[in-house]
């Protein structure tokens, strides 16, 4: 039976003749947006014609760039002379950086003074009543381990130091998400601003801080708290803007004032997306105070830092493993802090934690009473020795001579030499124009003419700087661990998502990899890859990998059962439900794992300035290492730049359908 549909008479006002004009803009622009990428390339082929005919070939032209050392150089001497004198360090700046040096002494005496035993009861019991026994005694057996390998005082020096950065990145963060979260106008000026910030490399946070606050705890603080604020500002204003419509009009009705709707209805509906927020601000300050190291912040950063300096990779891994253990307890606790808002009934938490709160304080005088507040030096086990000693055998069988594979150096020496090579002399052999036209292309094929202006400029801003080459040497190797990272993540991910036993199995491998802070993954490639850009892009792809992984498992798992049900009972095998099915519907989590994988690289390819990565990351350390403030201000812009533009290639820009705004 076939039902039949008929059409609605016409309006009577309705007359027939052509078709209206705007209809006919909305068809042009129906058929521009459906051949937009034939378009494209049609306009970039006349333009690749054109440059090649008027701008000839060569580097960036030395007439275009502009030389920042002087300027940059009288700057610096003005805040060197002016630090100790001028109003604005006397009655401000030394102002905060008394604060941020009384805060962090404060919270590391109380550490002290509830000693190991009162630090070690009250994480146990934190996790106890937040998440349960389990992670309980994790916690535990985590700070033990701090102690049993000697690192006691160091990761309290860090524990203080995160203590104060993420109180102040929350609180920070949390104002500006209020106000983006309230107020439009305050969303699209703080949007642009967050989304420069989260491509920012740790390392570009450094030097403008070193040079206003000096090397020591202060500065250190500072740039913690600009790197951890921005994913609190945005989680924030999510959970706000995202709050219950219906709930808020609900409290509107019943005569709430504004305040009294964001304190009983918005607030409590954003609780989940405010606690991620924290989750959040504290790995990336753990990660940040890690790397601040480098400025003087001391802790476990400054150990694992200098035992690289030495290629002491046994005590690098003494100080890297407190330095995990602590991530993975934060990262836990805090996320199970969001997972279950509003599970314990309210009487019961408030007498669970009374009792967890006398009984740190009963182990704590118990301590204080037997003199016994520091970790006993007899419960120490030295894994340097044995570790270097294993170093040295892998270096003996491992680093090279291996019959058939070669050595882990060879691996090394030939990916430079095969890939790093080529790539970075390929970049730098194309004219400077045709990079610019390339990117312009790819961002505009993936975003908007906003998106591709954007990104075009920001590349033009690196040849402005006089820093073409070494940005392009620092892109060919993101480029390769960018490939790398997406091969075996995409792989691994899919092979995940169809397999639940590989799933559960690689769950607490990324788990823990996701968690271990940026200049941890130094220590393994130096080991075995020596020092160089291949050990650099070597650490990248570790850093990066989980991500990709858990992005492209959650994706092909999340494509709906319907379409693979429906592919299965028309005869496909699973190889062509896989590249027909799973794939196709799963594109938008792929592009979103490959515009993370972009961005985590760049952060440890900069980062491996310090093990021979050379070019922009080189120039990084450098100046901070000299207080060149021209060359390492500059290398930090160019990678603000880098980083823009490759976020800007790789994520793809909701575009509205002109065509369908004038239907």
């Amino acid at each position: 039976m076939t039902a039949t549909v008929t059409p609605a008479p016409p309006s009577p006002t309705t007359t027939p003749g052509p078709t209206p004009p705007t209809g006919t803009g909305t068809g042009v622009l129906r058929a521009l947006t459906r051949h937009r990428g034939r378009l494209v390339v049609a306009c970039a082929a006349v333009a690749l014609f054109l440059c090649s005919l008027f701008l000839g070939t060569g580097d960036w032209p030395a007439s275009l760039s502009v030389d920042l050392s002087g300027p940059l150089g009288h700057a610096s001497d003005w805040i060197i002379d002016n630090r100790d004198g001028h109003p604005l360090f006397l009655y401000f700046l030394g102002h905060v950086s008394n604060i941020v040096v009384v805060s962090v002494r404060a919270v590391y005496l109380v550490l002290l003074a509830l000693g190991w035993a009162g630090v070690t009861t009250a994480a146990a019991l934190v996790a106890w009543r937040v998440a349960g026994v389990r992670l309980a005694l994790t916690s535990l057996a985590a700070f033990a381990v701090c102690g049993l390998l000697g690192m006691w005082v160091p990761t309290m020096q860090t524990l203080a130091l995160m203590v104060v950065a993420v109180a102040a990145s929350v609180l920070l963060g949390g104002l500006l998400g209020l106000a983006a979260g309230l107020s439009d106008r305050m969303h699209r000026i703080l949007r642009p601003v967050l989304d420069t910030m989260q491509v920012l490399p740790a390392f570009a946070y450094l030097l403008p801080v070193v040079l206003v606050f000096g090397i020591g705890v202060p500065a250190a603080v500072l740039a913690t708290v600009v790197y951890a604020a921005p994913p609190m500002a945005r989680l924030t204003a999510l959970g706000l803007r995202d709050a219950d419509a219906g709930v808020v009009e609900a409290a509107t009705s019943l005569g709430a004032t504004g305040r009294q709707r964001l304190l009983t209805a918005r607030l409590p509906l954003a609780r989940k997306e405010l606690l991620l927020g924290v989750n959040q601000s504290i790995m990336m300050a753990l990660g940040m105070a890690v790397i601040a190291s480098v400025i003087g912040a001391g802790g476990l950063g400054d150990r694992v830092y200098q035992a690289l300096a030495s290629v002491d990779v046994g005590a690098a891994l003494a100080a890297g493993v407190p330095i995990v253990l602590l991530a993975v307890v934060l990262d836990r606790v805090t996320a199970a802090a969001g997972e279950r808002i509003g599970e314990t009934p309210a009487g019961r938490s408030g007498l669970g934690w009374a009792v967890a709160a006398v009984a740190t304080a009963a182990v704590a005088l118990a301590g204080r009473l037997s003199d016994r507040l520091s970790w006993p030096d007899g419960w120490t086990l030295d894994i340097a020795e044995p570790v270097n000693k294993a170093v040295d055998w892998m270096t003996a069988h491992l680093y090279s001579g291996v019959p058939v594979v070669g050595g882990t150096a060879d691996w090394a020496g030939r990916f430079t030499t095969w890939v790093l090579n080529p790539l970075r002399d390929g970049l730098q052999w194309l004219p400077w124009w045709a990079v610019l036209l390339t990117i312009g292309v790819l961002a505009l094929l993936i975003g908007t003419w906003r998106t591709a202006a954007t990104a075009v400029l920001a590349m033009a801003a690196i040849g402005v700087l006089g820093v073409w080459d070494p940005a392009l040497d620092t892109l060919s190797q993101v480029l390769a661990a960018v490939a790398v990272t997406l091969l075996l993540g995409f792989a691994l991910g899919v092979a995940a998502a169809r397999s639940t036993r590989l799933g559960h199995a690689l769950r607490p491998v990324l788990d823990v990899f996701q968690t271990m802070p940026q200049f941890v993954y130094l220590i393994p490639v130096v080991a075995l890859f020596g020092v160089g850009r291949a050990p650099a892009v070597a650490a990248a792809v570790v850093y990066a990998l989980p991500a990709v992984v858990r992005i492209t498992a959650q994706g092909v798992r999340a494509v709906d059962a319907a379409a693979l049900e429906s592919s299965r009972s028309m005869g496909a095998t699973g190889r062509q439900q896989l590249f027909q099915v799973q794939l196709p519907l799963a594109r938008p989590a792929l592009l979103l794992a490959v515009n993370q994988g972009v961005v985590l690289v760049l952060a440890v390819v900069v980062i491996g300035g310090l093990v021979g990565g050379g070019a922009l990351g080189y120039d990084a350390v450098f100046g901070l290492a000299q207080g060149d403030l021209a060359t390492g201000l500059v290398a930090g812009a160019a990678i603000v730049c880098l980083g823009l533009v490759l976020d800007r290639v790789t994520q793809p820009t909701r575009r509205h359908d002109l065509a369908g705004k004038g239907a």
